[in-house]
């Protein structure tokens, strides 16, 4: 059995990878955090799997840095943990965007990935 604390462990160690990666403009290390076959919905038209991660990271502008808060976790099945997140990107030319992040990871092995990403601008 799991907890929500389980959870939001599970969660910040993708995340704060994922982060990482953003932070450092590392577009290939971001979708590597991916499944293959990830369906991902940033603020611009959704794609599926890891290459439409890497090109909309690599589109991103040079200082974006991304702030997360973990809002809810449920564990809809064994294998999958969802989350809801309040998320803030940074820019060195503009003010902040605030976001809502549902993401859902599910295990591949001994790791866990991001299989779905939405993205939700609530303004």
């Amino acid at each position: 059995m799991t907890s929500e604390a389980d959870d939001k462990a599970i969660l910040s160690g993708v995340l704060d990878r994922w982060k990482s990666g953003v932070d450092a403009h590392r577009p290939e290390q971001v979708a590597a955090l991916f499944t293959e076959d990830a369906v991902f919905q940033g603020l611009h038209p959704y794609s599926v799997g890891r290459r439409g991660v890497a090109e909309y990271y690599d589109s991103q502008p040079p200082g974006l840095k991304a702030a997360y808060r973990i809002l809810e976790t449920r564990r809809p099945a064994d294998g999958l943990v969802l989350g809801y997140l309040d998320v803030e990107f940074s820019f060195t030319d503009r003010p902040p965007l605030a976001v809502k992040l549902a993401v859902l990871l599910t295990r591949v092995e001994d790791d866990w990935y991001i299989a779905h990403y939405q993205v939700s601008r609530l303004d």
